[in-house]
């Protein structure tokens, strides 16, 4: 069996997999120009998902799976993937810790104005007058009540918030005092203190967060999107914030990226702008290939299904 990966692997990982896998042939290359030549003979290709086209797949004629390592499948060629019949996993949950913590630092950072503290600390500025407020015993709504949002929401369990997990189907999970669909959302957004989204990004989640919904939110509200930016409709969240119709917005993802440098949001002063880092974990390579490491035993076993199988016709 021929595993080839497009992305660097720490080398610790490598010698765990040569120990543990040792009649597989592994094939480690830097990125996807360099791991072309070795396509036509991988039956496991591992990448982060964003670097794979139609003509890849056309090349690995022998690809029986995909396993990326990152839970965000945007960019993915899953048309041809699917009239392929190729298998696809990825690593949904690792990020699950550092986003969840996070979205907690976050949230705090703002409710304790830090951002205004650095700024009088560079400028030797004693205020006492800068305005606090807690988090503890507020209601928090999580868009996306998957891993990530369940563990957001046992974060905010230890501030003794309300909880309230929103998702397609509704159903009841833990950690969540209430939840409900995405289309009571409207009805629902004005309970929250803070709003945070952690929606993936599919043709049903684009746009789906609208200006009517910021403007429903509590005038108190801060809202945090760390899902994926096309799943707001931004001039319209834009609006809600000149207007004040909620109080502030932390960011860490946008329509694109990098944001431009004349985006209006970087001059915002109740926005708060991160680049794309909230999952960024020294513990990420390890904890990826965790779940490779028990997918390719039951692959080579043939046991079904791998953890985190990928509908390819949803994308997730």
């Amino acid at each position: 069996m021929k595993i080839v990966t497009t992305c660097r692997v720490k080398r610790t990982i490598k010698a765990s997999l040569a120990e543990k896998f040792p009649s597989v042939s592994l094939q480690y290359c830097a990125d996807i120009e360099e791991a072309e030549k070795y396509l036509p003979e991988a039956e496991v290709l591992i990448t982060y998902g964003e670097d794979l086209t139609d003509e890849h797949i056309e090349m690995a004629t022998s690809l029986k799976w995909i396993m990326v390592i990152s839970a965000g499948m945007d960019l993915m060629p899953f048309r041809k993937i699917e009239e392929k019949n190729i298998l696809v996993t990825n690593v949904k949950g690792i990020h699950a810790s550092p986003m969840a913590e996070y979205a907690i630092s976050m949230l705090l950072q703002v409710s304790r104005n830090a951002k205004t503290l650095m700024e009088n600390q560079k400028a030797h500025v004693w205020d006492r007058k800068v305005p606090m407020t807690e988090i503890s015993e507020k209601t928090m709504m999580v868009i996306g009540s998957g891993a990530i949002g369940q563990e957001v929401a046992r974060l905010a369990k230890a501030f003794r918030m309300k909880t309230i997990g929103i998702s397609r189907s509704g159903r009841a999970v833990d950690y969540f005092d209430e939840t409900a669909t995405i289309q009571a959302l409207m009805d629902r957004i004005g309970e929250a203190d803070f709003v945070v989204s952690v929606l993936p990004s599919t043709k049903e989640t684009e746009n789906l967060l609208q200006e009517t919904h910021f403007n429903n939110m509590k005038e108190s509200a801060i809202f945090l999107n760390m899902g994926r930016g096309i799943t707001v409709d931004e001039p319209g969240m834009i609006r809600a914030l000149q207007n004040e119709k909620f109080a502030h917005a932390v960011l860490d993802v946008f329509h694109q990226e990098p944001l431009p440098e004349d985006n209006p949001l970087w001059d915002m002063e109740n926005v708060t702008i991160t680049p794309h880092l909230s999952g960024i974990s020294p513990q990420y390579q390890p904890r990826a290939f965790e779940i490779f490491e028990e997918n390719l035993t039951k692959y080579i076993q043939g046991e079904k299904p791998l953890r985190n199988e990928v509908d390819p016709k949803r994308g997730y």
